[in-house]
């Protein structure tokens, strides 16, 4: 009887008779770890200034990827310490139910916020006085609450016969029928591929349009940086630098998404036949993302990017300035001659450059 229910696929198995529980509490550690730390560095930087729209955004962020984490892990490594599937774990298949829904819907709840965060920068960059005037932490707080009502009610339908969530080998993972026969969850399956789809084309092109207002900004700083003062120009540099950070945050986050989300998508826009690496290979990538988003923002927080950007601005200012003293002083940019110690100090004692030794 155990052999036959084997035999036709995993949707109906009660006992789970391979894999290890070492895999799924490690990701559960590495994943409330880095949530946790992130969340901390958070409220440090919460308590040093004002939190700005973007944090909000990121903060909800995290705080969803540890909900994720929770609503999940537990029941998989409860899974296997019973040696029972999520199926055998309860009669009525609230368990299994429970577990497809939670990743149906963080995922979705987790590219919507990224690309929220998204809008909000290149309407901050794009459009400053709309978004002066008009967005502030209340509209994070809205936005946040918007994304979750639609996200919730979307992912309940198979419970109302429109999609299904079934389980997959070894038992311990419960997700949407990917291979369904009938028409209407295969709608459900296009309409939340189309939804990831078109999520995940909006960020990367407001992320697009951002890094083309970063470079407006800053080539209108370098065009205009001989008639600013040089506080005013230290002000600019510091903004477009914060900008930068968000940036590089944003986007690194957005490239670990769309790398754990396209292959589900790919897998619901051409099903496949069913087995078993065919439905858990898209799964632990989904799965993959709340553990690797916290870590990107703790790797990424300031001052790493800051440092980056500083060190980028130094060496493109260098280049040119040893230019122009080159062309100013053809003559005198001599290399030292044979047994000077100082290299070049004639140069620096005649030449009256602001900053040398000469001035």
């Amino acid at each position: 009887m155990a052999s036959n229910r084997t035999n036709v696929t995993c949707q109906e198995r009660l006992d789970v008779s391979e894999g290890s529980p070492i895999t799924s509490a490690i990701m559960f550690s590495a994943g409330v770890l880095g949530n946790v730390v992130a969340l901390i560095l958070l409220e440090i930087r919460r308590r040093k200034q004002p939190a700005s729209l973007f944090q909000v955004l990121v903060t909800s962020l995290v705080i969803t990827d540890l909900l994720g984490t929770f609503s999940v892990s537990p029941l998989v490594l409860t899974a296997y310490l019973r040696k029972q599937s999520l199926l055998g774990m309860s009669e009525n298949r609230v368990v299994c139910g429970h577990f497809g829904y939670a990743m149906t819907f963080f995922s979705l709840v987790t590219l919507a916020i990224l690309l929220s965060m998204a809008v909000e920068r290149w309407l901050s960059l794009g459009h400053p006085y709309f978004y002066e005037k008009r967005l502030s932490k209340r509209c994070g707080y809205i936005t946040i609450a918007l994304i979750y009502l639609l996200c919730a009610l979307f992912c309940v339908t198979p419970f109302f016969g429109f999609g299904k969530y079934i389980q997959y080998c070894p038992g311990t993972w419960c997700f949407i029928h990917m291979n369904p026969s009938e028409a209407k969850h295969k709608v459900f399956n296009i309409i939340y591929a189309t939804c990831l789809l078109v999520m995940i084309v909006c960020t990367v092109l407001c992320n697009a349009s951002v890094i083309y207002h970063l470079s407006l900004m800053y080539r209108r700083r370098k065009a205009h940086r001989s008639s600013i003062r040089r506080q005013k120009g230290h002000k600019r540099q510091r903004s477009i630098a914060k900008e930068v950070e968000h940036l590089v945050l944003l986007g690194f986050m957005t490239i670990a998404f769309v790398i754990c989300s396209l292959p589900l998508v790919i897998r619901l826009y051409f099903s496949g036949p069913e087995g078993k690496k065919n439905g858990l290979i898209p799964l632990l990538f989904v799965s993959v993302n709340p553990i690797i988003d916290p870590w990107v923002f703790i790797i990424l927080s300031p001052p790493v990017p800051r440092l980056l950007w500083d060190k980028m601005c130094k060496t493109i200012r260098s280049k040119p300035t040893q230019e122009k003293v080159r062309s100013i002083h053809p003559v005198l940019y001599q290399k030292s001659p044979p047994g000077d110690s100082e290299g070049g100090s004639f140069l620096k004692v005649y030449t009256g450059i602001p900053g040398t030794a000469g001035s």
